[in-house]
């Protein structure tokens, strides 16, 4: 960790600080002290966002909840001022490493009477947020803190605050609400968030706590092929005991409504009210020399920026991670062993910081979930590595999302390219994709091949989802070059073209086609009904539902979805999925864009063909 610097505080109420531990969308946190010697994490809010009433009011309110659950599975408040000119809160500090480094780089999946455990104690604690009129909203293996005496669960009722305060707030903290992998549809969708989000989320970190892999696909998929799946398909429950795939079933259904509340599932929860070890003896052995080293612990000696590999991360960037030396590797062979487990530790224990001597992991705002596959925003895809990087990073001035017209133009597009650019170096996967042409849309990830000041060489990309399935292919290699800072020159193939920043994030859509749409003609307004959601680039976000006549004279329903694949100039969108109900009269499978002229009216076009395009209004 990194000394105090000269502007920071050396005291927050009764807390003493030692040093500082990162920083995320809401401010700054701090590791300190309280006066019994209790170790504490203190979390500042930005001046910007003090600044805003609703951010505030909402700031109090859930405060005030977060004493109201009192610890029952997460970290309790030991301290908070709502009226300070910074507003902070101060929470306990968890000795523990996450479910995420236990599963995905230690012990690997857990026995079935610690899931079972797993299962009833997050209930529990999952009920008490609720029941305090919390939500958590990205509840995932990172957000999970394995300690003796049970699961802790971090990092909530913040982001709820920033959730609800000026839309410019939320917009210039870049906070992402929810991780892909661990994601409930409705999240995918931008719908209202109840209580149910959460509870989805728990069936998935389930899975992954019994698998060691995600409900929805692998991490490499990339961010839009999860929210899809987690949206649109069934879960792989493969490898998940019987005992507990009824359970976790019901987490998962997609109708929020019909999921089980998480105080249901704890009163029916076999551990509820268990007071026995909950983890394997090798681990609980391990937790508890841990735990006592953490009390017994002295202050190690300050060390200046200049003394430390650059561990600390700057504001906005994740994950948050605090680290006094560079740890040791971690094996990730899956071999199980107490050797194995204790090398883990050790290597959470390399990760000292200050009076800890422990993995001190604080997250704030936007991270990267190694296990889930998620990112740092809908924006900017998590870069992972396969092999050591080395050579110049990611330069900021490409880092963002792109959109640009690679066939046609901007009036009647014929193939629409969108980049996600992630920080990373070379061997890093960095930029990824989706491919909207005339017949198919192609998601895929693609790896940094070299940069400078103002060019970026990505390598022949990887194809990670299709529609419809087994069209596509590979993007080849591209080269981006910086024109100005929002206008990128890209090659590829043979091809060049101007790429556009575009918007990220939950609420990509542009307002002006939210909503529901009818024919403009009166003739066909009963026989169409488009509904047009907001969500991230990537969800399946569009339904069209049409009554197509056959010669016959008998009627066909054709009721449609389409996966939003481009937001600028136009709404570009990937051939039709059809229902089961869907039949040969059904509008050809090609992709669509739509366009809302000035007069409001939203017109459709085919990609694939060039007659006139079908005009809708919004419906009254």
């Amino acid at each position: 960790m990194y000394v105090l610097e000269p502007g920071d505080p050396r005291r927050i109420g009764d807390f003493t600080l030692i040093g500082r531990l990162g920083a995320g969308g809401m401010g700054q946190v701090f590791l300190g002290r309280s006066a019994g010697g209790r170790a504490v994490a203190v979390k500042v809010v930005k001046a910007s966002l003090a600044e805003v009433p609703e951010f505030r009011a909402r700031f109090r309110q859930e405060v005030a909840a977060l004493h109201r659950v009192g610890g029952e599975g997460t970290a309790p408040v030991l301290g908070a001022d709502t009226e300070a000119a910074a507003p902070w809160v101060a929470t306990e500090y968890v000795p523990g490493p996450s479910l995420d480094q236990v599963v995905g780089s230690g012990y690997g999946p857990l026995p079935e009477a610690t899931l079972h455990a797993l299962a009833g104690r997050l209930s529990r604690a999952l009920s008490a947020v609720h029941g305090a009129g919390l939500v958590h909203r990205d509840l995932k293996p990172s957000n999970i803190l394995l300690t003796v005496d049970g699961p802790r669960i971090i990092d909530f009722g913040i982001a709820r605050a920033l959730d609800t305060a000026a839309g410019s707030v939320r917009t210039s903290t870049g906070v992402v609400l929810g991780s892909p992998g661990f994601m409930s549809p409705e999240q995918v969708r931008g719908q209202p968030v109840t209580p149910a989000a959460d509870v989805f989320s728990l069936g998935s970190v389930l899975v992954y706590a019994a698998t060691g892999r995600l409900a929805f696909g692998s991490a490499d998929l990339g961010p839009h092929a999860l929210m899809f799946r987690a949206a649109e398909e069934e879960p792989d429950l493969t490898g998940v005991p019987q005992s507990l795939t009824g359970l976790v079933t019901a987490c998962l259904d997609k109708d929020p409504r019909q999921r089980p509340t998480a105080e249901q599932l704890a009163v029916h929860s076999p551990e509820a009210d268990g007071d026995g070890p909950w983890l394997p003896a090798e681990l609980l052995a391990e937790l508890g020399r841990l735990a006592a080293r953490i009390l017994t612990a002295e202050t190690p000696p300050q060390v200046s920026p200049a003394e430390t590999p650059p561990q600390v991360l700057a504001t906005d960037t994740p994950p948050v991670v605090l680290a006094a030396q560079t740890p040791p590797q971690v094996p990730t062979a899956p071999a199980r062993s107490k050797r194995r487990w204790r090398a883990v530790l050790a290597a959470v224990v390399a990760l000292a910081a200050v009076a800890t001597g422990t993995a001190l992991i604080l997250r704030d705002g936007d991270e990267q979930d190694p296990g889930a596959g998620g990112a740092p925003s809908a924006s900017a895809p998590a870069s992972t590595s396969a092999s050591p990087s080395t050579g110049p990073g990611v330069p900021a001035d490409f880092v963002g999302a792109w959109e640009g017209v690679v066939e046609g133009n901007s009036d009647l597009p014929k193939r629409v390219l969108r980049l996600e650019i992630s920080p990373g170096r070379p061997g890093d996967k960095v930029a990824a994709y989706i491919d909207t042409d005339r017949v198919r849309q192609c998601t895929g990830r693609g790896k940094l091949v070299s940069t400078d000041a103002d060019t970026l060489v990505v390598g022949a990309g990887q194809v990670t989802a299709g529609v419809p399935q087994g069209r596509c292919k590979p993007l080849s290699q591209q080269t981006l070059k910086v024109r100005s800072r929002d206008v990128l020159v890209w090659t590829s193939g043979g091809r060049t073209a101007d790429f556009y920043r575009s918007a990220g994030g939950g609420a990509a859509v542009p307002d002006q086609y939210v909503g529901v749409w009818v024919p403009a003609n009166a003739v066909y307004r009963e026989k169409a009904l488009m509904s047009i959601t907001q969500g991230p680039v990537g969800g399946r976000l569009v339904r069209l539902s049409e009554d197509a006549g056959m010669d016959d004279g008998t009627e066909q329903l054709c009721d449609s979805t389409f996966a939003v694949g481009a937001v600028s100039p136009v709404l570009a969108l990937s051939p039709p999925t059809y229902t089961a109900t869907s039949g040969k009269g059904c509008r050809e499978p090609s992709a669509i864009f739509l366009t809302v002229g000035r007069d409001g009216h939203m017109l459709l076009y085919s990609m694939d063909a060039d007659a006139e395009p079908s005009e809708f209004v919004r419906k009254s």
